[in-house]
């Protein structure tokens, strides 16, 4: 279960990375300092917004059954990767070599913190 709560943490915080990004194309109206309540007509931008929350509850979670030097960066790490995946796979961004081999020291960096994690 608590393995779950990261898992659902770095979910949640690459998809609301994604639809932030999503909720900045046409044909969606962008937010508008003007009129602050512009922004409860981008769909996208209002479930990143919730997605950024959840995530936000999930980490807290996890910090209750993690130590915060592994909680972090396993959070964190997964956003980067999962975010990157999902912008080439939705967004068809590119990803160069060298990206993929810094994505790789971050996933190994990452298998090394959990390790000795039970």
């Amino acid at each position: 279960m608590k393995w779950f709560l990261l898992l659902a943490g770095i979910t949640s915080n690459a998809s609301a990375s994604l639809l932030i990004k999503l909720a900045l194309l046409p044909p969606h109206r962008l937010p508008n300092a003007a009129d602050p309540l512009s922004v409860l007509t981008n769909g996208p931008l209002l479930a990143g917004m919730l997605l950024y929350g959840s995530a936000f509850v999930l980490y807290a979670f996890a910090l209750r059954v993690f130590p915060l030097n592994v909680a972090h960066p396993i959070l964190t790490a997964g956003a980067i990767a999962g975010v990157s995946m999902l912008s080439v796979i939705v967004l068809g961004e590119s990803i160069r070599p060298l990206m993929m081999a810094g994505l790789c020291f971050i996933v190994l960096g990452v298998i090394l913190l959990t390790a000795s994690v039970r």
